[in-house]
């Protein structure tokens, strides 16, 4: 026995690893280079579960999970060449769905039996939740074939399935009736036979007495459309037949819910009587009171129609032929009696001597409506008597109120002087000093009215000849003695070098009015003799104010020379550097009308070759020497990697405008030599920031096909196993927005692809209409 156990283990040490190495003796195939003893036993090659130690798990790309780890070897490899076993799941398990969802089972089932792990998940994605009672249901209950169970999209709508359920139901008769085929509106899938059915009543609240089980009570016939929500609809007799009060001889509306609620019995009714509000001695409870008939729209609501009788007999007082207004209200409450009553009196308010408790003291006669509102009308032999001032000769107002209060007695008086103010000198105590003769309207209330004389006598200055104003105020107060003065000569302030104390050393005669306001009339001299620069010859302004103030020798003078601003190197102290004659106005504002000289000579770069702006403030500020100097680069934002100090490295020639703001002008290089991915192979567009920034490396670099586009890079359209090249689906290389998925999905042939879609909404045999409904890829 002991030679015996040597011989075998010899046998399985040397001869075993020499036989598991030879190709030719290999049932497994040359790449299945593993020592037979790690799995069989030299007893018939049996394989024996002690010495295994292959661990499919990790020594291969596909697990034993679920039932799979109880499935014979030779059950999925029927050869003995182990790297032959298929991986897909239809290559052993029948598809029972006939390609209706593809062949990976896993999408639905784990390797456990078939057990269906995800349906709800899936039935969610595709808009149909199976809740309530469709959760129960088995799946071929629904996705119903003759020859396997096929998951085709069904549709979601309720009556895919339940058409024959809605044509079938009469109570009410939902297809006479138009009834919705949406369910869902109705009825709810959390229960079983329809339960739980809401019907939308909010068009007509089912409240109080119209909350009825019976539908039939109110809707007569299985139209229930034909129903009216008018009340009258339903309730016409119940109108008719009421007698207190008689809603049909009234003239009611027909709209019940306008007085009544909807409780059985009609009550509580509640009348609107708002445009006539019953308060007070109008609140009676026995509406025959006022509604004599029984036609309740016969009443009048204006207050003579029940109380003509009332007004009539009034004498204190006389209502009717004082012509006192009919409505009553004006005056009274409707309290029982009419009182307190009330005579509106703000049209001639009864304040102080007014304020008479008899009113036959204004109202002489019966007739109220004779009293005249005017002061005159009471007052006249008042008006007449008055001699301090005489108030008739003097033409005053017969309104006693503009002067008078309604005091006993007249008194305070005050007397509205403010069209012609009584201040300082002219407040006089003795109204005789101006009012010369008892009529006051005769009084001019211009100044020259009074002091004609004073003007024509007045000499320092001669008020007449100079044409002074004759209205004094205009440079007097009216302080005695006409001081202090003041001139108003603010059309020429009198600043500085013109603050002259002797008038005449501007007004030269004695008409003032002849100076004249312009510096030339009296600076001509002055002009014409200035030197540095000459005034005449360059043709300065003779407003001398434009550059020099009016102090006494013309300084601080200033030159206005904002059209053209002396900044940095334009500050120049001497005005012949730039303006080389005595003609200032020849100089010109262009920059190159100096600079002509600088903008040829200067060559990095060359300003004449490239055409550079002659405004040299368009780069340059005026610094001494140019500098420092900016190119607006706006039309080509020198950022990141194109932030570069040596333009020559983009600017390869003098000629800066040459160069080209295309990516593929600098870069077509790059563009050719980069493979991964090959840009050129793949008809990449040839605009670099498309997918890269300006950063050095072109990195970070983005194109996010999956999230912006279509999934290429997972899914069943992952690169490798769907696609390789870019132009297998962007099938014109110069136009990626364009692309194809008939190439690959035509299925064999047209009329395949049209008999799966027959009857589904929007299909077209075109590849923009395939990514509209497949906008993931997914069946």
């Amino acid at each position: 026995m002991r030679r015996l156990s040597l011989i075998i283990g010899l046998f399985l040490i040397v001869v075993m690893p020499i036989m598991a190495q030879s190709p030719a003796q290999s049932p497994h195939g040359d790449d299945f280079k593993i020592n037979c003893n790690q799995c069989h036993n030299p007893s018939g090659w049996e394989l024996d579960i002690y010495l295994m130690r292959f661990d499919h798990n990790k020594k291969t790309n596909f697990k034993l999970e679920g039932a799979h780890t109880q499935t014979d070897c030779k059950a999925c490899h029927e050869s003995l060449v182990f790297n032959q076993a298929p991986d897909q799941c239809a290559s052993c398990h029948k598809d029972i769905h006939s390609m209706s969802v593809g062949n990976d089972c896993a999408q639905c089932h784990t390797t456990n039996t078939w057990i269906v792990n995800n349906i709800p998940e899936i039935h969610e994605e595709n808009g149909f939740p199976l809740i309530g009672s469709h959760g129960g249901l088995s799946c071929n209950e629904c996705h119903t074939s003759e020859t396997s169970i096929r998951f085709d999209r069904i549709g979601n709508d309720c009556i895919s399935c339940h058409k024959q359920d809605y044509d079938a139901t009469q109570s009410p008769n939902h297809s006479e009736l138009g009834f919705s085929t949406d369910c869902i509106e109705c009825h709810t899938p959390l229960g079983t036979g329809w339960d739980s059915q809401n019907i939308n009543h909010d068009f007509f609240p089912l409240t109080q007495g119209h909350d009825i089980q019976d539908c039939k009570q109110c809707h007569k016939t299985n139209n229930y459309s034909d129903a009216s929500p008018e009340c009258i609809s339903c309730h016409q007799t119940d109108f008719n037949n009421t007698q207190n009060p008689n809603h049909s001889s009234v003239g009611f509306s027909t709209d019940c819910a306008s007085c009544h609620t909807t409780n059985p019995g009609w009550t509580p009714a509640n009348i609107n009587h708002d445009f006539f509000p019953l308060t007070m001695g109008h609140d009676i409870q026995d509406c025959k009171e006022c509604h004599k008939t029984d036609n309740y729209a016969d009443a009048d609501p204006n207050c003579v129609s029940c109380h003509q009788t009332d007004y009539d007999n009034t004498q204190n007082p006389i209502h009717r032929d004082t012509g006192f207004s009919t409505d009553c209200v004006l005056c009274h409450t409707t309290n029982p009696g009419w009182t307190p009553a009330n005579i509106n009196h703000d049209f001639f308010p009864l304040t102080m001597g007014h304020d008479i408790q008899d009113c036959k003291q204004c109202h002489k006669t019966d007739n109220y409506a004779d009293a005249d509102p005017n002061c005159v009308s009471c007052h006249q032999t008042d008006y007449d008597n008055t001699q301090n001032p005489i108030h008739r000769d003097t033409g005053f107002s017969t309104d006693c109120a503009s002067c008078h209060t309604t005091n006993p007695g007249w008194t305070p008086a005050n007397i509205n002087h403010d069209f012609f103010p009584l201040t300082m000198g002219h407040d006089i105590q003795d109204c005789k000093e101006c009012h010369k003769t008892n009529n006051y309207a005769d009084a001019d209330p211009n100044c020259v009215s009074c002091h004609q004389t004073d003007y024509d006598n007045t000499q320092n200055p001669i008020h007449r000849d100079a044409g002074f104003s004759t209205d004094c105020v205009t440079c007097h107060t009216t302080n005695p003695g006409w001081t202090p003065a003041n001139i108003n000569h603010d059309f020429f302030p009198l600043t500085l070098g013109h603050d002259i104390q002797d008038c005449k050393q501007c007004h030269k005669t004695n008409n003032y009015a002849d100076a004249d306001p312009n510096c030339v009339s009296c600076h001509q001299t002055d002009y014409d003799n200035t030197q540095n620069p000459i005034h005449r010859d360059a043709g300065f302004s003779t407003d001398c104010v434009t550059c020099h103030t009016t102090n006494p020798g013309w300084t601080p003078a200033t030159i206005n020379h904002d059209f053209f601003p002396l900044t940095m190197g334009h500050d120049i102290q001497d005005c012949k550097q730039c303006h080389k004659t005595n003609n200032y106005a020849d100089a010109d504002p262009n920059c190159v009308s100096c600079h002509q000289t600088d903008y040829n000579n200067t060559n990095n770069p060359n300003h004449s070759t490239n055409g550079f702006s002659t405004d040299c403030a368009s780069c340059h500020t005026t610094n001494p020497g140019w500098t420092p100097a900016t190119i607006n680069h706006d039309f080509f934002p020198l950022t990141l990697g194109h932030d570069i100090q040596d333009c020559k490295q983009c600017h390869t020639t003098n000629s800066y405008a040459d160069a080209s703001p295309e990516c593929i002008s600098c870069h077509q290089t790059d563009y050719n030599n980069t493979n991964d991915p090959n840009h050129q192979a793949a008809h990449f567009p040839t605009d670099c920031s498309t997918c890269h920034t300006t950063n050095p490396n072109w990195k970070p670099a983005q194109f996010d096909h999956d999230g912006q586009y279509f999934p290429i890079y997972s899914g069943k359209h992952r690169q490798g196993e769907a696609w390789n090249d870019c132009v297998e689906c962007h099938t014109n290389p110069n136009d990626y927005s364009s692309f194809s998925c008939i190439t690959c999905h035509e299925h064999s042939n047209k009329n395949d692809v049209d008999n799966k879609h027959r009857g589904e909404n929007g299909y077209v045999y075109e590849s923009n209409a395939c990514y509209e409904c497949h906008p993931n890829g997914r069946g």
